[in-house]
Formats: C-alpha cells, sequence, structure tokens
C-alpha cells in the first residue's frame, strides 16, 4: 500500500510537470489551440512602424481654432427697383419701389493688413458690402477684382489693427485621403467647422473644362462659399465655392478651388489690376479607352495635341498634332483638367517642362507660355481671333474679330452661319483687337447678356443677343 501510494505521488507529480510545461511552453507563446481551430500567432508590438491615425486619435482643434478667426461673414446687399405691370399698362405709371435684398456667404482673411478672399458669386451685383469678423466687428470692404470664369473675388477691409490670416498652402501636394477642414457660415451660422477628406483632385465641372476643383466630403452648404479649405497644419488648400445636389443642400460632395490657383488670380490682380492668363498653345483632348481606339493608339491617358496655335510657345518648341502630353513640370498630365488646372497657376512668359509621347518615345521640352490675347479668346461658348488680311480687304475693315469655332449648344444649330463671322461691337464697345475684346469680356459674367453687332460672310451687318 505504501509502494502504491508512493507510485502514485510520483504519477500525480509527473502530470503536473508536463502541464506546465505545456501551458509554459505553449499559452505563453500565444499559440495555444482549442477545438482543434487552425494555430494562429500574434504579433508584436512595433512601435516603429508608422500608422494611418483614426480621427480619434487626429487633433483637428489646433487648425480649427486658428481658422475660425480669419474666416468671415461677408454680406451682399443690392438693391432693385420692382416695377408694377398693370399700373403701367393701364394708367402709364412709371415709378417703381426699390427693394433691398441681402445675400450672404464666407470670406478667408489672407494677410493681416485686411486683404480677403471670397468667391465671384458672393459679391455679384453688390452695390456694399459688410464683412464680420469672427469678434463681431463689422466693416464696410471694398472690391479690388474679380475672376468670374473661376469664381475668385479679391476684398480689402481697412481695420486699423493687425488682423490674424491663414496662410496659403500648396494645393498640388495635397493627396487624395488627406484629412481636411471646411470652415464657413452656412445658413449664416458663424465659424462653423465641418471635416473630410479628399475625394478626388482636378474635378472638372464646366463644360468647357475651365475649372479644375478640389472635390471632398467635408460637408459644405449655401452660405460656406468662399470659406476655408484647410489641412490639419490649417494651411489653406482651397476656397469652397459649389456643392452637388438635387436639393440644394450638401448630399456628400463639395468643390473648392485650388489654393494655387486662387493665390495666382489674387497676385495677379494686385499687381496688374487683372487676371494674367498664360496659354501654352495647344487644342485637343483628353484620352480614354473610346478616344484613344478611334485614333489607333494604346495609352488610355494623357491630353492629345490635334491643333498647335500658329506661333505659340508650343510651336516654337516643336510639339505638333499627335503628341500627346504625359507632364508638366512634375505634374502628371492625365486628364484635360489636370492640364488646364496647372497652366491656370501660370502667367505668360512662365518657362514649363513639358514631357511628350511622340511614336511611343518619351520626350521633354522648354515651352514658353504665350499671351492669351495674342491669339484668341473665348466667351459663351465662342471662340474668336484676330481678323487677318484678307478679311481687313474684303470688308473694307480696320478692326473686329472674328468667330473661330462654335461649342455654345444653344447655338450650334446657327454654328454654320455664324462661324467666320466678323465682330464690330460688343455692348456698344468696338472690338478693335482679341486683346481688347478679351479685357472687355474679363469684366463681364458669363451669364449677364451681351449685345453683338457684327458682319457676315456677305457683307451684311446685323445685331444678336447672347
Amino acid at each position: 500500500m505504501k509502494r502504491f501510494s508512493q507510485l502514485f505521488l510520483i504519477s500525480l507529480l509527473s502530470g503536473v510537470t508536463t502541464l506546465g510545461a505545456y501551458k509554459l511552453l505553449f499559452e505563453n507563446n500565444g499559440i495555444l489551440s482549442t477545438n482543434k481551430s487552425p494555430i494562429t500567432t500574434v504579433a508584436t508590438d512595433n512601435f516603429s512602424k508608422k500608422v494611418g491615425l483614426s480621427p480619434e486619435v487626429l487633433d483637428f482643434t489646433e487648425a480649427a481654432e486658428k481658422t475660425i478667426h480669419t474666416v468671415v461673414h461677408v454680406k451682399n446687399v443690392s438693391y432693385k427697383t420692382v416695377t408694377n405691370p398693370m399700373l403701367e399698362y393701364f394708367y402709364g405709371y412709371k415709378g417703381g419701389q426699390t427693394q433691398e435684398q441681402v445675400g450672404a456667404g464666407s470670406g478667408v482673411i489672407i494677410s493681416e493688413d485686411g486683404y480677403i478672399v471670397t468667391n465671384n458669386h458672393v459679391i455679384k451685383g453688390a452695390s456694399e458690402i459688410e464683412i464680420t469678423l469672427n469678434n463681431k466687428k463689422s466693416y464696410k470692404a471694398k472690391l479690388i477684382g474679380t475672376d468670374s470664369k473661376m469664381d475668385i473675388a479679391l476684398l480689402k477691409i481697412d481695420a486699423n489693427e493687425k488682423l490674424p490670416y491663414t496662410p496659403f498652402g500648396n494645393s498640388d501636394s495635397v493627396k487624395i485621403g488627406e484629412w481636411v477642414l471646411a470652415v464657413g457660415n452656412p445658413y449664416n451660422l458663424t465659424s462653423t467647422v465641418t471635416a473630410g477628406i479628399i475625394s478626388a483632385k482636378a474635378r472638372t465641372l464646366d463644360a468647357k473644362g475651365i475649372q479644375s476643383f478640389i472635390q471632398t466630403d467635408a460637408a459644405v452648404n449655401p452660405g460656406n462659399s468662399g470659406g476655408a479649405l484647410i489641412n490639419t497644419r490649417g494651411d489653406l488648400v482651397g476656397i469652397n465655392t459649389m456643392i452637388s445636389s438635387m436639393t440644394g443642400s450638401y448630399v456628400g460632395y463639395s468643390f473648392a478651388v485650388p489654393s494655387n490657383i486662387a493665390r495666382k488670380i489674387i497676385e495677379d490682380i494686385m499687381e496688374y489690376g487683372n487676371v494674367q492668363r498664360g496659354i501654352l498653345g495647344v487644342e485637343g483632348g483628353e484620352l480614354n479607352a473610346m478616344a484613344s481606339k478611334e485614333l489607333g493608339i494604346t495609352r488610355t491617358e494623357g491630353f492629345y495635341i490635334s491643333t498647335v496655335t500658329k506661333n505659340s510657345g508650343a510651336e516654337k518648341s516643336g510639339l505638333r498634332k499627335g503628341d500627346i502630353i504625359v507632364k508638366l513640370d512634375d505634374q502628371s498630365i492625365a486628364t484635360f483638367a489636370d492640364l488646364s488646372g496647372y497652366i491656370n497657376t501660370k502667367r505668360p512668359k512662365d518657362k514649363i517642362q513639358v514631357t511628350f509621347m511622340r511614336d511611343g518615345n518619351s520626350r521633354t521640352v522648354p515651352v514658353v507660355l504665350s499671351k492669351n490675347e495674342f491669339f484668341s479668346t473665348e466667351f459663351k461658348g465662342i471662340q474668336l481671333e484676330n481678323i487677318d488680311a484678307a478679311d481687313k480687304k474684303r470688308f473694307n475693315l480696320d478692326y473686329g474679330v472674328k468667330i473661330k469655332s462654335i461649342s455654345n449648344e444653344n447655338l450650334l444649330q446657327y454654328s454654320d452661319e455664324l462661324k467666320g463671322n466678323i465682330i464690330l461691337s460688343i455692348d456698344n464697345v468696338k472690338a478693335k483687337d482679341i486683346e481688347s475684346v478679351s479685357k472687355l469680356l474679363n469684366e463681364k459674367d458669363e451669364n449677364e447678356s451681351v449685345r453683338l453687332e457684327m458682319i457676315n460672310k456677305n457683307g451684311e451687318v446685323f445685331r444678336i443677343i447672347i
């Protein structure tokens, strides 16, 4: 019996030792498996590994706090005379009642001496512009200049003190998926901050491809127009401009003019009094699967050159029909919006490096951008160019601009009749040449009606309103 007890004790100790060794070896190494499930391992923490930060970890407070003091409320006051057609018809009453109309939006202080950038549509038609700061102080603003095509306006207030301002960031360097904040005054709710990510870049919403927006999913509503789109450091990367919505309210997408384009427009207005637009001197379109198939090429991204403007920088640098532009400086070009967006940050006489494909080979040449007014201008979907010596001799003219092409959907049915006609005046202002016409049209909004006097190919003078 005593021997049996000794054997039992030895067996028990052996079992405990075995179980302890099993738990020590397997359980402490994280590979214990039960119910015959697959063996898994647990990775140890690697504190040197770079990981993305969740919104719970990422701190927006510093950028938001800095920016809300630089985003202002913009009040647009205009006056409209309202008449009564019944009184005019029956009693010959010619009077009218003047009514005040008030619009509102946002703006961003960009300098300590009171320069403010906003959208052109926020202050369009304003008789008075009032700016209210985040500290509730109000000032009358002076309109310095606008660019209706890119929907940017520059204002100035005299505050007699140094103002907080938001510095410009580099919109070319923002990345899809990067966190951004939209700061503005939606529905007159001042100092509102919303967060989102960059959803897309170089987004074109204009049929003529003039715009090149940053798309974001940060909530933007009416009243946010002209407000700031900033990165997490508080740098201005865009001016919130519009939303895409069937209801008029935010449904998931908003769009901002890139800061590099806005900054260039502002600098032009301050230095030259108007926007200086350089042109590459090429016409064509962006590639896609269908276009590439029709052209008989394999590449499906880039800008295909169909025409090179005579005497332009592109022609002087050797670019020609059939070349495919794939890069401007260090900026990759996949779409027309990529190309137009980058060119819109440049001025006449700027030199850029153009990388293009020809016969399957990549080449890079320097191109000096030309001044747009020297060659052609576009307004309301009508492309205009200077008349040549033959036109002057044929119609006995020493001035005028010719209709080169028409892309305006409302005028396409009259394209054959209008193409080649010579415009003599615009709103009773003599159309001397492309340069003077371009300056005149730059002061007009795309939605504003204009009266054209022109001479057709048969020498007949007529007038139309567009």
